[in-house]
């Protein structure tokens, strides 16, 4: 039986329409500081490697902007932290277990924005305390209840929003006991590992990824009684991209066990530190290195 000709084009068209849809690229986001620039790259690069087609929108600047170009349908993933969901998407109140906090913000952003949460990696961007190891050793440092009982003889070093946020100083006084400090020394962010090694001050604010830790081989104390609330990442995905594209799930969850503390820390020294390194090379030798091309 023949086709007449508008019925044939009008098929042509719905099947041309239908390619397109499923292979329209996958629009990966990130913030803008390195361990996201990496993150972002590593997410593009891996989906590439499924043959995907990937564009990027990396470097968008806060978790409101990056939040706002997903509900917009403008993104379809970007990494996401649970403490950051949960506090500044949220807005609910601060919460210390990690697996109650990842659900809590798996299940609302699917209620409210319908966007889904991956597997979450291992690592946990949280914030930390941080010294030496000829301090740690001299005065039996291994723990936050350590660093709690010995605080009357020890420095410390931290921002001004350290010591009023309920999730910082006031946090570790009311989770621990103790936290009184011989001096306590407000320091601009950018300074503080500098007034460790000038010693200046003997413990100072950190957060757990920072890739100074591993630069200038500092001890960061094991928060033993979890004062400080969970920070892990995990790819937030829109339902919509997910259901055009199911091969995201499945690409990005492979990811989530091999990102550690440990590898992070070397991820933002190799960006950040002395070397300047691209983003987008840490990530393409991270893929080679664990076999995922």
């Amino acid at each position: 039986m023949q086709l007449s000709r508008a019925r044939a084009l009008g098929l042509i068209g719905a099947a041309l329409t239908g390619c397109g849809s499923r292979t329209a690229a996958v629009r990966v986001g990130s913030k803008n500081f390195s361990e996201q620039l990496f993150l972002g790259e590593l997410y593009a690069q891996v989906l590439e490697k499924r043959g995907l087609s990937v564009e990027r929108k990396l470097s968008l600047g806060s978790t409101q902007i990056a939040m706002a170009a997903m509900q917009r349908g403008e993104l379809d993933l970007y990494p996401e932290y649970t403490g950051t969901a949960l506090l500044v998407v949220l807005k609910a109140p601060v919460a210390y277990d990690s697996r109650r906090v990842y659900e809590t913000v798996k299940r609302e952003f699917e209620q409210r924005y319908k966007i889904a949460w991956l597997e979450p990696s291992p690592f946990n961007d949280t914030q930390a305390l941080a010294s030496t190891k000829e301090i740690a050793a001299r005065y039996g440092l291994r723990t936050l209840s350590d660093v709690s009982r010995a605080a009357p003889q020890l420095r410390l070093a931290v921002t001004a929003e350290f010591v009023s946020r309920p999730d910082g100083l006031p946090a570790l006084q009311k989770t621990y006991g103790g936290f009184r400090f011989k001096d306590v020394r407000q320091i601009d962010i950018g300074l503080r590992y500098q007034a460790l090694l000038d010693k200046r001050a003997d413990v100072c604010v950190a957060f757990s990824t920072d890739g100074e830790i591993l630069q200038y081989g500092l001890t960061v104390f094991d928060d033993d009684k979890h004062a400080f609330p969970p920070y892990q990442v995990a790819p937030i995905v829109r339902d919509e991209a997910l259901q055009r594209t199911p091969a995201i799930a499945e690409a990005l969850n492979k990811l989530a066990p091999l990102l550690d503390d440990a590898t992070i820390r070397g991820v933002n020294l190799a960006i950040s530190g002395p070397q300047k390194r691209e983003p987008a090379d840490v990530a393409r030798e991270f893929i080679a290195k664990h076999g995922l091309g």
